[in-house]
């Protein structure tokens, strides 16, 4: 039994590792480096460490845990992306619009956000700690157990939980 057990965890991790693996479009790779322009293309899990992507169009694309480690992201337009478990360790974000992107679990320690914009971006356990943010955007954006620059970890309470929990508790002393 145990025997049965093991092999097919064996099984589903080589499936999960394969799909993994074949989640890059090299397609949408290949347009991205050659002209810097790729909306909505799905380079998920790419590895794109120290790339100049300086103004680069990434509007609406699958960047599931793609690693942009040292990257140059400069001016670039994120709006949309879907960022979740991205790498973006010391990548310099400096005025990139990242506006309604999903940033879910990824890693932008040390990185130069300042000038960015993350409008309604959704940074739940993010991880910003030790990042440049001089001029940041970060109205209507998600920071549910976020790591701030400082390296205080925000609450897992939704923003304005706090607030309401004291309005239904002073209701119900009235009654």
């Amino acid at each position: 039994m145990k025997l049965k057990i093991a092999a097919t965890l064996t099984l589903l991790a080589c499936f999960g590792f394969a799909g993994q693996a074949l989640a890059v479009n090299q397609q949408d790779l290949e347009q991205l480096k050659t002209t810097a322009s790729c909306p909505r293309c799905d380079i998920s899990g790419a590895d794109l460490t120290q790339v100049n992507l300086t103004g680069a169009n990434l509007r609406g694309a699958n960047l599931k845990g793609t690693n942009f480690s040292q990257a140059n992201l400069t001016n670039a337009d994120l709006t949309g992306a879907d960022l979740e478990t991205a790498i973006l360790t010391s990548a310099n974000l400096t005025g990139a619009s990242l506006t309604g992107t999903n940033l879910k679990s990824a890693s932008l320690e040390n990185a130069n956000l300042s000038y960015a914009g993350f409008i309604s971006a959704n940074l739940e356990a993010a991880n910003l700690k030790g990042a440049t943010m001089l001029f940041t955007n970060f109205r209507a954006a998600n920071f549910r157990l976020t790591t701030l620059a400082n390296g205080v970890v925000t609450s897992d309470k939704p923003y304005g939980w706090s607030l309401q929990e004291g309005t239904d508790a002073q209701a119900s002393k009235k009654k």
